[in-house]
């Protein structure tokens, strides 16, 4: 009566807790996560992690982020500072203000002028990572990623 019966599946499909195409998840400047974080959809890091983030969608490190650890992910850009491990599925974006150290394994590379990017890279067909994720109760009970085989 008040909203077409379009509206309301929109809206019970929001509330039912599954995921809505083109989310975003973001962690703004001024906060610290120290373990891991896990998402399916992209996520925008403007704070710092200090730890383990594991993304079956894009990954966006801004101007002011930070990651100190390790990273799997579908797609990444880096504006900021990773140090550690990344691991890209598809492909890996440094921007001109990034600063990049560690090792990296790639499908493929854009590294812009003036950024920072002193590291290990591998590059070719990495992995594509599988859309689930699981607890390894052998390790802590840390969420870890799974690869396709």
């Amino acid at each position: 009566m008040f909203g077409s019966s379009s509206n309301n599946k929109k809206e019970a499909a929001k509330s039912n807790g599954s995921p809505v195409a083109h989310s975003l998840n973001s962690l703004v400047q001024g906060t610290v996560v120290e373990g891991t974080v896990t998402s399916e959809s992209d996520i925008r890091i403007d704070g710092t992690i200090k730890g383990k983030l594991f993304c079956n969608a894009k990954v966006i490190i801004g101007p002011a982020g930070i990651i100190d650890g390790e990273i799997k992910c579908k797609n990444a850009v880096i504006e900021g500072k990773f140090q550690g491990t990344l691991e890209v599925a598809e492909l890996l974006n440094i921007r001109e203000n990034a600063n990049v150290s560690g090792d990296v394994r790639t499908n493929k590379l854009i590294v812009q002028s003036g950024a920072v990017f002193s590291v290990n890279c591998t590059m070719g067909n990495v992995k594509q990572l599988n859309n689930t994720f699981s607890i390894n109760k052998e390790k802590g009970e840390q969420p870890i990623l799974k690869a396709a085989n």
